[in-house]
């Protein structure tokens, strides 16, 4: 189990993985920018030699014991001072670049997700439910409440708790739905912190096809089949537009979580809402739908700034998933 820093100041405990934005991807010694260095190595030799004709002298003069003294002397506290510069010049610039690449400012980048101002900077972890009984059975979920964890989805959510266990969270929101309740359960126990279930984390009601297999609602249903996945914007069912809806509810979704008390909060639901939910963030509408997609177990990360306006740090992050080339 490898730990790694995540870019919104986290740790995720993930195996195989090195973050961009890992301690690893720092520059390393002799990594660093030529042009900085080679800027200052004039000054540091100068240093160093300043440094290394006094030692000879005082040497010389029998103030300090030892053998460095002349010409040898001088090489080896050169050698010496150069060493001690170059650490200084790499923490200078690990202090300053900390995180290489990392978003120096995304303001107004995105619209804000709330209208009142933040007190600060929020990270907001959004989870998939594990696989569920229906998924496995290639069936229509919906908002349905009769498809439950699988024995795999079990495993999953241990392993997103795996991955989650070094952040501390002020707390949990998640659908009451029973898949996507079990996972939280699941990801949250030892936890004190609160955990909520909030209606506006369901997932999309789909009436009659919910409970169908794929293929059947294709068959017996082939136009309004085809518009949910095709063209979700106009797909309608019983005069209702399941996914338009799910963009009221992820924006309603969006200001409940920001409003809560804490800097990283964590939610555990399910795959429309959370592609409605990321759509809404990065400005995109229901025609968008399906340009997401999230994994069962998926994680993505987003980073609030305090206008509200979010960035998109982890998208789909599924690597807590594998574990000797065998995925969960």
């Amino acid at each position: 189990m490898m730990k790694i820093t995540h870019p919104a100041y986290t740790e995720l405990a993930i195996p195989g993985l090195v973050h961009h934005h890992d301690r690893a991807a720092s520059p390393r010694p002799g990594q660093w920018p030529q042009r900085q260095y080679q800027k200052r190595r004039p000054l540091y030799l100068a240093c160093a030699s300043s440094n290394s004709n006094s030692s000879a002298t005082a040497s010389s003069s029998g103030i300090t014991g030892g053998d460095i003294n002349g010409r040898g002397g001088g090489v080896q506290l050169l050698t010496e001072t150069m060493e001690r510069s170059d650490k200084c010049l790499q923490r200078e610039l690990a202090e300053r670049f900390s995180l290489t690449g990392d978003a120096y400012d995304f303001t107004g980048a995105t619209k804000p997700l709330i209208q009142e101002p933040l007190k600060g900077f929020k990270n907001v972890f959004l989870v998939r439910h594990g696989l569920s009984s229906w998924n496995e059975d290639s069936r229509i979920q919906g908002s349905s409440d009769l498809s439950i964890l699988s024995e795999k989805g079990v495993l999953q959510a241990l392993k997103c708790k795996a991955a989650l266990q070094n952040l501390k969270f002020d707390q949990c929101f998640a659908s009451p739905i029973s898949r996507a309740k079990s996972m939280a359960e699941l990801i949250w126990d030892g936890r004190n912190e609160h955990l909520v279930f909030s209606d506006s984390l369901k997932e999309a009601h789909l009436h009659f096809l919910e409970g169908m297999r794929n293929e059947d609602a294709k068959m017996q249903y082939p136009e309004i089949y085809r518009a949910w996945r095709e063209d979700p914007a106009n797909f309608c069912i019983e005069g209702v537009y399941p996914v338009v809806d799910l963009w009221d509810r992820a924006v309603q979704a969006w200001r409940e979580i920001l409003s809560a008390e804490g800097q990283r909060i964590l939610v555990v639901t399910h795959k429309s809402i959370l592609r409605a939910m990321v759509c809404t963030a990065l400005g995109m509408g229901p025609k968008r739908f399906r340009a997401v997609d999230i994994n069962n177990g998926g994680i993505c990360s987003f980073k609030i700034n305090e206008k509200g306006e979010p960035l998109l740090y982890g998208l789909n992050m599924t690597a807590h998933l594998y574990v000797d080339s065998f995925r969960y």
